[in-house]
């Protein structure tokens, strides 16, 4: 039985932790995590990891950077779905995931009490499913809420 491709992505700090506090719901899957931390491999407990370039809407170099290591890794992954909690490498990843057919899972940090981030916007035209933390914030076009991680 040919088991289902998981990719999880954040970018290191809550983002990181907000998505490792849902490892249980990913079990049955092939799992490979992405994050922005190359020390963050040692925290994996399953799967495998890649790290790629930090970088933000001020670092536009950085951002093709990030955005190449993304696709490079979906390309080789090959994910049935794709989860983040956020940031960049988050948005990259729900594109590219996307675009090779995935079903992917935006779900805004729950630090973005008052508005949704800019990455969660943008990722808004690609996520399957698009979600916040907070019930504040759900609107009936999305993003929807169904909980908080934390």
């Amino acid at each position: 039985m040919k088991h289902r491709k998981l990719l999880a992505v954040a970018s290191a700090g809550g983002h990181w932790v907000q998505l490792n506090r849902m490892t249980p719901a990913f079990e049955g899957y092939q799992l490979h995590w992405v994050s922005t931390a190359p020390g963050l491999a040692v925290k994996v407990q399953q799967g495998g990891f890649t790290a790629v370039r930090d970088a933000n809407m001020w670092d536009k170099p950085g951002l093709i950077v990030m955005a190449a290591q993304v696709a490079w890794r979906v390309l080789l992954f090959r994910p049935d779905v794709v989860v983040t909690t956020g940031a960049a490498p988050g948005f990259f990843a729900i594109l590219f995931g996307r675009l090779l057919g995935a079903k992917t899972i935006w779900i805004d940090s729950v630090a973005n009490a008052d508005e949704l981030s800019l990455a969660g916007r943008k990722a808004r035209r690609w996520a399957t499913h698009w979600l916040t933390q907070w019930p504040e914030l759900a609107r009936d076009n999305g993003p929807h809420y169904i909980g908080s991680i934390l």
